[in-house]
């Protein structure tokens, strides 16, 4: 009789310094399935971690593995998901388990850095719930990104975990494959996964966690070649989303091998030290607004060839933030109006103002601290309105053009990771002086092509890569930097 294995599916990645619940519409612009909607959704997102296990479940059940979709949900980053959002959800997983009774496996792809509002860890609360309906045999297997705070209690509950190999993430793909390749062996009784964790009193962010550069790329060097020994399974380093407060928060490692539990104490142990060994080298330093634009200035070979990318990385949309700061806007239209920028910025307030307006019309805004009014100021924008479009994803969406600025207001949060995001509004990215984005990582390869320089530009907000600023309540001392020890244990 062919085996089945249910496909549950919910990611979103929390800022707990973001004043903005995620809601049921943040799901629903990115991605949100129940069902068999599930398949078509993964048909159409073809890189992500769904498409990698359906491929495991071809290559490796032969035709006698079926599957059980029953949700897949995608939101961006942002504050806290909304209760009743996750009870919602939650509800859902459990009663399309209980109507399927008769199940062999559980894939669980989840971010692992989740928060909900009024409570913390739902990650194992959803394993928790899952094994209350199916059991403390069946096998669950759960693919994380590698910015998952792992807590005990997910350990404990899951019977392995694994998690991304790359940052920028480009390997959603693999990652639900290679979770999907144990699963359907543990189903088919050709392995037996053991895990074993470590979580290190660390906390550490920025440039420093991209995985092909100094000093994080000898570390994912080392975790390959171990995973090439017989036994072993799989091997993650957890670098954690410096933005959740949570008493547990810290990196982690977790290796899973096949029935080998000395084996895979020593390896977790062995990362861990490796990990705890770099924690001295810092990231890049972010320079201030008027400091980027004077950068900028002096880099016309780089304005010439291509264009100068401003990382705005205390408003990064894509670890939370609200994605409404003014400081940039403001630095560039009194030190720089001449030069050609692109500025996204999310007030649904204000572009519904350019909507109303016609185009080519004149209009003034107030964008700003309508989200964040704790480290956000409001400020006053006069400009053409040159482009108005309804997105999917970034909702009602306008640009406005004074002398070189082009001001994009948008109705909900903009990350700016592709290009295509500012040449689908009529923008030539090739003619931009400076491009300001609200990502941290993945644009650094897919603006490859025009990027000539990047400047990381810290004003204030929700995403500060600075612990120290950061005004944390829930997480457990000592811990490092913010106090001085000696080890990770």
């Amino acid at each position: 009789m062919q085996k089945k294995i249910a496909i549950i599916e919910i990611q979103q990645e929390t800022n707990s310094f973001s004043p903005v619940l995620t809601t049921l519409e943040d799901f629903k612009a990115a991605a949100l399935g129940y069902g068999e909607d599930v398949l078509a959704i993964s048909d159409i997102h073809s890189t992500k971690q769904i498409a990698g296990f359906l491929k495991a479940v071809r290559t490796y059940g032969k035709g006698q593995i079926g599957v059980v979709p029953v949700i897949t949900a995608w939101s961006t980053s942002g504050g806290p998901v909304a209760m009743q959002v996750y009870q919602g959800f939650k509800a859902h997983v459990l009663t399309t388990l209980q109507q399927n009774p008769a199940l062999d496996g559980i894939f669980l792809s989840m971010h692992g850095a989740m928060g909900v509002e009024g409570m913390r860890d739902p990650e194992s609360d959803m394993l928790q719930a899952i094994r209350q309906v199916c059991g403390e045999q069946i096998p669950i297997g759960v693919a994380f990104d590698l910015h998952a705070n792992v807590t005990a209690e997910t350990v404990r509950q899951a019977t392995f975990i694994t998690a991304y190999r790359t940052n920028p993430h480009r390997d959603h793909f693999q990652t639900g494959f290679r979770t999907g390749k144990i699963l359907i062996e543990t189903i088919q009784g050709k392995v037996k996964p053991v895990m074993a964790f470590r979580k290190l009193r660390l906390l550490k962010g920025g440039g420093f966690t991209i995985d092909f550069l100094s000093p994080m790329r000898k570390i994912f060097q080392w975790m390959k070649m171990m995973e090439k020994k017989p036994d072993v399974l799989s091997i993650s380093t957890f670098m954690v989303h410096i933005w959740l407060d949570d008493p547990e928060l810290g990196w982690s490692t977790v290796v899973v091998t096949d029935g080998k539990r000395k084996l895979a104490e020593e390896l977790a142990e062995t990362l861990a030290d490796m990990n705890w060994q770099v924690r001295h080298i810092t990231h890049p330093q972010p320079v201030s607004p008027a400091m980027a634009i004077e950068k900028v200035k002096k880099s016309w070979f780089a304005r010439l060839w291509g264009t100068t990318i401003l990382c705005d990385v205390s408003d990064i949309v894509s670890a939370g933030a609200p994605g409404e700061n003014t400081w940039l806007l403001q630095t560039i239209v009194q030190l720089a109006p001449h030069l050609r920028a692109y500025i996204p910025l999310r007030d649904a307030q204000m572009v519904e103002v350019a909507f109303d307006s016609k185009l080519h019309e004149e209009i003034e805004v107030r964008v700003g601290a309508k989200l964040d009014q704790v480290y956000n100021q409001p400020y006053t924008f006069k400009g053409e309105v040159i482009f108005k479009q309804h997105r999917q994803d970034t909702g009602k969406t306008a640009v406005l053009k004074n002398r070189g600025t082009h001001l994009i207001l948008t109705e909900r949060p903009v990350a700016a990771f592709f290009p295509k995001f500012f040449t689908e509004l009529g923008l030539n990215v090739w003619k931009a002086d400076i491009v300001v984005v609200k990502n941290l990582f993945p644009f650094r390869y897919f603006f490859l092509l025009y990027n000539r320089k990047t400047i990381n530009v810290v004003s204030a907000g929700t995403t500060n890569l600075d612990v120290f600023q950061l005004t944390y309540r829930q997480i457990s001392r000592p811990i490092y930097p913010l106090d001085k020890i000696e080890s990770w244990k």
